[in-house]
């Protein structure tokens, strides 16, 4: 099955985005104008990325002393889609946007994701100028933050450094006034930065004018020395080369140098950096220290940066979810046309035996073995399954911003909720599917003469983007569940029941409804047994086992979902069937596995904790 009648299924037949335009910022959309902008991404994704796909995956950045070097299909790729408008797709029509529902837009960034995931498309330039249009002052909006929608500059996120990683209450780079007059520049009080930042995806490179640094830096307290912890960390613009108020590029380079380029295993195409801030490489009037200016008040940077990541962590669950789509269908084709092997015989008259392969029998395609429809089918119930999750977390990002005021908040709790899971599930399923679309391949699956490798490449990065497994885990069981008296929780729970009560009205569901229903009982006891001590350290002990289990269930859910609205439709076309096996596989091959992973969080089970270092 092709992905885009799956996609404009799940948008459509399921989600129901066209109801959309039917509220005051979407009233000039419909299904037309919708279909108009995934028709557009389709066919640039095909035209200027996928073909290139190898390409960027083969010819690495590399630094010629002066500059970054890429393919000049990067060059092209980018262009092709600044030119669509796509970077300000959801933004106000007075600035240039398109008011297209982030359901909408996130749905058409993903035919990027799949045709080539590390030319990328302005998933930070987005995020970072989204941050700044909730937290900046009115010129900082106008100067960066509208350019970097035209597409004219770029941006990025510079959180971690080389000694700190994810731990960014450990970071050294720091910020100091610069002059008497620092808190009168118009883009913002200005300061001088000094450190390392290190990771940094898109942190130099010649695809746009100027690149939009936002950084996280800590201000000295009266005493000259960093305040420790995330308190004292403070957010900054700091752009590659200098502007005015205007927006003009004043022909000065700022205090940043590239150290190096970070050559990974995956995603390839994509600059990832390690940036030197204040070294005096590039001295700004004379003197070191990279200029940058203040976002928000000084201290809070992690909350507004926080705006930024949580829209990160949704772009990398999709860019997860469309490698392991990417996969599939390959693996697909190759199954379909693939001869190998002969079907197991029937079983002899009497039943005793069974008669083997009859050699003089052509060959049958290894699609008609049933365990290469078992790792099929597997990633097609993972892939389609955590594209529903992200296509519903986008459609929650819609309320948010649209709905009712209580509509509106229980989207804001549900995102509090789900958004540990629309990064994580799919980071390790999906690669999980792509680890199956090279077994489908054999011996030909780990050569570069097929794409699977370099799927499988790519989305193993995922894991670590954005907060590993064990930072998201401990989000969602340390923070996410207990927030607000686990009111976001209770509200999941709810929206589980609603499927399950709708589910019951077509009887080919009752068994699954069944297993859902057990499922988020043992979900809801393992929470509370997890911390029945009130020991953050003995519940979290087993918080990715508690994590996986938790994704199971939500993912279980939506496609319980899904399946009641195939029903409703009545479909029973080969696309239908498709998405009620997918269903079902999930429920009977998936689901279960919940149990163990539960059982070791409830129990707080101190394996792992006790471990004596000495005796790994």
């Amino acid at each position: 099955m092709p992905y885009r009648p799956t996609l404009e299924f799940l948008l459509y037949d399921w989600l129901h985005v066209e109801q959309l335009s039917g509220r005051p910022r979407f009233a000039d959309h419909s299904r037309e104008t919708f279909d108009a902008v995934l028709d557009t991404c389709e066919r640039i994704a095909r035209e200027k990325y996928a073909p290139f796909n190898r390409t960027v995956d083969i010819e690495e950045p590399r630094f010629d002393g002066e500059k970054v070097i890429l393919p000049q299909a990067t060059h092209d790729a980018h262009e092709a889609y600044a030119a669509s408008g796509m970077l300000s797709a959801a933004q106000d029509y007075e600035i240039g946007g398109m008011q297209l529902p982030y359901t909408v837009e996130a749905a058409a960034n993903s035919f990027f994701a799949m045709a080539s995931v590390s030319i990328g498309s302005g998933m930070l330039t987005v995020g970072n100028a989204n941050l700044l249009l909730k937290h900046g002052t009115a010129l900082q909006r106008q100067v960066f933050a509208l350019n970097e929608f035209s597409g004219r500059w770029s941006g990025t996120m510079a959180l971690s450094e080389p000694q700190a990683g994810s731990s960014l209450s450990d970071i050294a780079t720091r910020a100091v006034p610069d002059g008497d007059d620092f808190a009168s520049d118009p883009l913002g009080p200005r300061y001088r930065l000094t450190g390392n930042k290190m990771w940094i995806s898109a942190g130099e490179h010649e695809l746009a004018e100027n690149i939009v640094h936002l950084v996280l830096a800590k201000i000295p307290g009266p005493d000259g020395k960093l305040i420790p912890g995330t308190k004292g960390i403070s957010l900054f613009i700091v752009p590659k080369k200098l502007v005015n108020a205007e927006g003009e590029l004043t022909g000065e380079r700022n205090d940043i140098a590239l150290a190096g380029l970070n050559h990974k295993l995956g995603w390839r195409g994509t600059t990832n950096t390690l940036l030197n801030f204040g070294e005096g490489r590039y001295p700004v009037r004379g003197q070191p220290g990279a200029i940058g200016y203040l976002v928000g008040r000084p201290h809070e940077g992690l909350r507004c940066m926080f705006h930024m990541m949580n829209e990160a962590r949704i772009g990398v669950g999709t860019a997860a979810v469309m490698l392991g789509m990417a996969g599939y269908e390959a693996s697909l084709e190759y199954a379909r046309n693939r001869p190998q092997g002969r079907p197991v015989g029937q079983k002899s008259a009497d039943g005793a035996s069974a008669v083997g392969k009859d050699p003089a029998q052509p060959q049958v395609r290894i699609i008609e073995h049933t365990d290469v429809r078992r790792m099929l089918l597997a990633q097609k119930s993972l892939c389609e399954g955590g594209l529903a999750l992200e296509l519903y977390c986008a459609r929650l990002v819609d309320e948010q911003h649209t709905g009712e005021p209580q509509a509106a908040d229980d989207a804001r709790l549900l995102l509090e909720v789900l958004t540990p899971i629309a990064k994580s599930w799919p980071s390790e399923w999906c690669l999980e599917a792509n680890s199956l679309a090279i077994q489908v391949h054999g011996g030909y699956g780990y050569t570069r003469d097929f794409p699977v490798e370099q799927y499988w490449r790519d989305n193993r990065l995922n894991m670590i983007h954005e907060g590993t497994h064990g930072i998201q885990a401990a989000d969602l069981l340390g923070r996410k569940v207990l927030m607000e008296g686990g009111k976001g929780l209770a509200l999941l729970a709810q929206r589980v029941q609603a499927t399950i009560a709708r589910a019951q009205d077509h009887p080919p569901l009752a068994e699954h409804a069944q297993a859902l229903g057990d499922a988020m009982q043992q979900v809801h006891a393992a929470t509370q047994a997890a911390w029945s001590t009130g020991n953050p350290a003995e519940a979290l002990a087993n918080a990715v086992p508690y994590m996986q289990a938790f994704g199971h269930a939500v993912v279980a859910w939506l496609w319980l979902d899904v399946a009641a609205a195939v029903l409703a439709a009545g479909g029973d076309d080969p696309a239908s069937q498709g998405r009620l096996y997918a269903a079902r596989y999930f429920f009977r091959y998936e689901l279960p596995k919940i149990g163990a992973w539960l059982q070791v969080a409830a129990s707080r089970d101190p394996t792992c904790a006790q471990m004596p270092e000495a005796a790994f």
